[in-house]
């Protein structure tokens, strides 16, 4: 589902080289994206939201076009932070729509803390505030469910899993979790398994967790004045519903729309519903 008028280009940021995607002219909509993916996965939201911005998504560093950094240390959140900062002052704006799914989403969350000036509106899906996220990881039903954060700590072994049997695992992740199944063609996943295994990309996804520790900080987290959209698939197996629960806690101008009959995977198997509802939030004033 490629369109014409989309432009492939590269920005420095931060001292390294990042590819994006970009279409449409107006203010500035950033697009994150989530492990195991790439700029891809924002495949039905460019073009819609083309219409009224510059409609731009990311590989994240270590993504698919991206550098992708040979130390371990290259992947921490506050290097993350400074990418995205680099990539909105370099694109000439002073603040975005920032919109993040799954490990973008936690970017975006930690980036409208550490720059809420540059946030004109945070749209998170089926990423959880980092607050309570931390909490969640305290539950056994959690800990359960965030199994392979704990695999992934492993050396090699995780990449070599991810790589076996012409990347199985990568087809799999997205093929067993969805809810819809049509939600991904066998070109979908062709696309997945190709941007995973660029070299290095492997390593440098599974470094995003490796440093997980210390990328998400348990405390002194304040109030977030940056109006916010949580879009949740409900059948989400990787990240309980319940670690939404009290996040108006943290964030002052707080939305929540959830999705039943989804996964994880909520902005590719319900892109309609994901795009009505981002479109009604960045409307109300």
């Amino acid at each position: 589902m490629l369109e014409e008028t989309w432009q492939h280009k590269y920005i420095i940021s931060n001292g390294i080289r990042l590819h994006y995607v970009t279409q449409g002219q107006g203010p500035l909509m950033l697009m994150l994206h989530g492990f195991p993916e790439f700029w891809y996965s924002w495949r039905h939201q460019i073009p819609e939201f083309a219409k009224d911005y510059n409609a731009i998504a990311l590989d994240l560093r270590g993504y698919n076009e991206s550098d992708k950094p040979s130390e371990q240390s290259a992947y921490v959140m506050s290097e993350f932070i400074k990418d995205i900062e680099g990539v909105i002052r370099g694109l000439g704006y002073d603040r975005c729509v920032l919109v993040g799914h799954d490990w973008g989403g936690a970017i975006a969350w930690c980036f409208a803390y550490a720059h809420p000036e540059m946030v004109e509106r945070l749209i998170v899906m089926n990423i959880p505030h980092p607050a309570k996220f931390a909490e969640g990881l305290q539950t056994p039903q959690q800990l359960l469910r965030s199994w392979y954060i704990f695999l992934f700590q492993l050396p090699w072994l995780p990449e070599l899993a991810l790589q076996a049997w012409d990347y199985e695992t990568i087809d799999r992740v997205f093929t067993a979790m969805a809810i819809n199944k049509n939600a991904f063609t066998p070109a979908d996943i062709e696309a997945y398994k190709n941007a995973a295994a660029q070299r290095g990309a492997l390593t440098a996804m599974v470094n995003y967790y490796r440093n997980i520790v210390s990328s998400l900080p348990r405390q002194g987290w304040d109030l977030l004045d940056v109006p916010t959209l949580m879009i949740w698939g409900e059948e989400d197996k990787a990240l309980g519903k319940e670690l939404t629960y009290g996040t108006q806690a943290y964030v002052r101008d707080f939305r929540i729309r959830y999705i039943p009959n989804c996964s994880h995977w909520v902005q590719q198997e319900q892109p309609e519903l994901v795009n009505q509802y981002i479109r009604e939030f960045l409307a109300y004033s």
